[in-house]
């Protein structure tokens, strides 16, 4: 197994893929890569149906993989606001790639057995096959996929992140194979000697005591070891320093523990969820996400600090537990509010991630949400850096 990643910046499309392939050939020597992973930005949508032919020409026979994006990564590199195009390319023996392209309304219903999700894939879970997903936010139902693939692939890993960069549906552009598609979503499930890890960072500090939910309803949070939700938040406030207190006001979050055995959360156990409203009269909360009585939770705050510890810290725990591990390539799904929006200047994410782990190829792109785990369930996140890391399985 072998990773290269390349970008440029330069605004002729021609020119730029054709600088990426020469950093990719470099890179790889005289190994033909399996596979090409492509991000581009939107100022060249309308070069888009070129971008497929002008890869393969480069790189020969090659399945190729990728979307738009709102700002792009390769080679370590973020580039916002300006043009930009990478390509991460892996030369990856005895493992088998299967391609997928999904439409909204082709799912199978919530209900149906796992043996459908394996034959709308062509992949089964004897296979233990590994999931890279991306998807158009505007025509498909992410949230629906990725239930699916949880409840029919329980032990795979899912990653990926939603297509960015237009503003309203058709706007985008997802890349399979020698296909260009403006909605759905697209998918490769690998198999064989590969396994996919991953990072998720949410990018919040946990604040107060973790408490238990007493009442709720769907998202409405009625009851927090027995007090009215608002009430401890008062209370709380009271306890905070200038500082956290006006980020109470602005940039206040909810943290949901989603594995029900443990008994000390740390940063990345959580589940992080916006508080979307507040009633006065009853002391309710709502929260962005379906909860449950006896669910475990603490209230979180994010700003650019607290984002830049919560990465630094789980990377840094990815790095001490896997010390004995490879680490051959990675791919970034970022968050379009982190880069130089949340933190000033451009390369914060990736600086840190070849900090903690080592100068391995990366490439990605700034997302309009991104797919990761949390405590063993796929979820969309928001504000997030979502991680795969790739390495051989044996």
């Amino acid at each position: 197994m072998k990773w290269a990643s390349s970008v440029s910046e330069l605004p002729n499309l021609d020119q730029a893929i054709d600088e990426c392939i020469t950093g990719l050939l470099s890179s790889l020597g005289d190994t033909q890569p399996d596979l090409a992973v492509v991000f581009i930005s939107p100022h060249f949508e309308p070069e888009y149906s070129k971008v497929i032919e002008l890869i393969s020409q480069g790189l020969g026979p090659v399945k190729i993989f990728g979307c738009s994006g709102g700002g792009i990564i390769g080679d370590g590199v973020e580039v916002e606001q300006r043009h930009g195009i990478s390509i991460t390319a892996a030369s990856l023996p005895d493992v088998e790639i299967t391609e997928f392209h999904l439409d909204g309304s082709g799912l199978p219903d919530l209900d149906a057995g796992p043996s459908s999700w394996e034959e709308l894939l062509g992949v089964s879970n004897d296979q233990e096959p590994q999931f890279v997903v991306l998807a158009d936010p505007f025509s498909f139902p992410v949230q629906n996929l990725l239930m699916g693939l949880d409840f029919a692939f329980p032990q795979s890993t899912k990653i990926g992140g939603l297509a960015s960069g237009a503003n309203s549906q058709g706007g985008n552009a997802l890349f399979l194979g020698d296909q260009m598609h403006n909605s759905g979503a697209i998918g490769l499930a690998l198999q064989g000697n590969i396994t996919v890890d991953t990072v998720v960072a949410q990018g919040c500090r946990p604040i107060g005591q973790l408490m238990h939910i007493t009442e709720s309803r769907q998202n409405l949070l009625l009851g927090l070891d027995g007090q009215a939700p608002l009430n401890v938040l008062k209370e709380l406030f009271q306890t905070m320093n200038d500082r956290d207190q006006a980020l109470m006001q602005n940039s206040l979050f909810l943290g949901v523990v989603m594995d029900e055995f443990l008994d000390a959360p740390k940063q990345g156990d959580f589940l992080i969820r916006n508080v979307v409203g507040m009633d006065a009269r009853t002391g309710t909360l709502a929260i962005g996400e379906e909860l449950k009585e006896g669910q475990m939770v603490q209230f979180h705050l994010r700003d650019a600090e607290t984002s830049s510890a919560d990465l630094t810290a789980v990377l840094e725990r990815f790095a001490t537990d896997n010390r004995e591990n490879q680490v051959q390539g990675a791919l970034l799904f970022s968050c379009l509010g982190r880069g130089q929006y949340l933190y000033g200047h451009a390369n914060h994410d990736t600086d840190i991630f070849h900090e903690k782990i080592g100068e391995v190829p990366l490439g990605g792109f700034f997302c309009n949400g991104e797919i990761g785990p949390v405590s063993g369930t796929t979820f969309l996140h928001g504000y997030t850096s979502s991680f795969g890391i790739f390495r051989p399985r044996y």
